[in-house]
């Protein structure tokens, strides 16, 4: 059984006329023409990262030629490999794949065997609200249970760390399972191990309890990039739900690589021709919204 779990912190690569060009030549034209569309420089690099992140797993863990690839996305929005169909694998168990990207970095999270959610966010103070109105207009989305430890975490900048870390939990599940938007967060409920969460080292003690039953074959991994960006990644059964128990037979769990650009397209190959209004375009953005700009430029 095979895990990958990589990250790119994207928030402060500034890339050069020649790499921005370069990585715009490796990806599928659809998705430069979508990325090119951006409003802000953030997005156009978190997600032009995300996407050299994927060809780079498809390409060195799945052994697919990268001019080979074709990605595309489910009607819920997860990214999936739709040519090759026949990919080779060792173990003959399928990789499962996702991506997310928040804050300051893209994460990838794939495993052999299980499907697999990922989800990162980042600990931000909210815009346009006091964190008790913020929480009061998010309370919908977690249970009583939830908001007994979100609340009771200690200083405002606490209670948004424990938000953000049970948000990336159900966002992670959420997308391991595919079904998008329509979910009731309600319905599932983390229960946070007692240990801390600190750098450098995974926790895999929370336990999920879906329609108020435990689900036993679903393994949450937990992680702190650094101290502001949490990490969720979803482990679960590829089958229905019950049909085996995971927890004993995972190897120990694997910490975030962070990669650099030259680790993005070491494997890569260009697919379409250069495109020097590209970078024109990018170098027009602002690098983010002015209240984001603001935070940053405080600390």
């Amino acid at each position: 059984m095979g895990s990958v779990r990589w990250a790119f912190r994207c928030g402060s690569w500034t890339p050069s006329k020649g790499d921005w060009l370069l990585a715009a030549r490796c990806i599928q034209r659809e998705e430069k023409d979508r990325i090119g569309q951006f409003v802000f420089a953030k997005d156009a690099k978190s997600a032009l990262a995300g996407r050299l992140l994927l060809r780079r797993f498809v390409c060195e863990r799945m052994g697919v030629p990268w001019s080979q690839i074709r990605l595309e996305r489910s009607p819920r929005g997860k990214p999936y490999l739709a040519a090759p169909l026949k990919v080779g694998s060792d173990s003959g168990q399928a990789w499962s794949f996702n991506l997310s990207h928040q804050g300051d970095y893209a994460v990838l999270a794939a495993e052999q065997g299980l499907q697999v959610g990922v989800d990162i966010m980042k600990t931000t103070t909210p815009g346009s609200s006091s964190v008790p109105e913020f929480f009061r207009i998010m309370t919908r989305q977690f249970t009583a249970h939830e908001w007994s430890v979100i609340q009771s975490a200690g200083s405002e900048h606490q209670q948004l760390a424990a938000f953000y870390r049970h948000w990336a939990l159900k966002e992670s599940f959420i997308k391991a399972i595919g079904t998008g938007l329509g979910f009731n967060l309600q319905r599932v409920e983390f229960h946070l191990s007692s240990e801390a969460l600190t750098q450098g080292r995974v926790l895999r003690q929370t336990k999920m309890y879906l329609d108020d039953e435990q689900e036993e074959d679903w393994i949450l991994e937990e992680s702190l990039l650094d101290s502001d960006h949490h990490v969720a990644v979803a482990l679960g059964p590829v089958g229905e739900p019950g049909s085996a128990c995971l927890r004993p037979s995972l190897p120990p769990p694997t910490t975030f690589t962070l990669l650099s650009f030259s680790d993005l397209i070491a494997s890569a190959s260009p697919l379409t021709e250069e495109d020097p209004a590209y970078w024109d375009s990018f170098k027009m953005k602002a690098e983010a919204p002015q209240r984001q700009r603001d935070t940053l430029a405080s600390k």
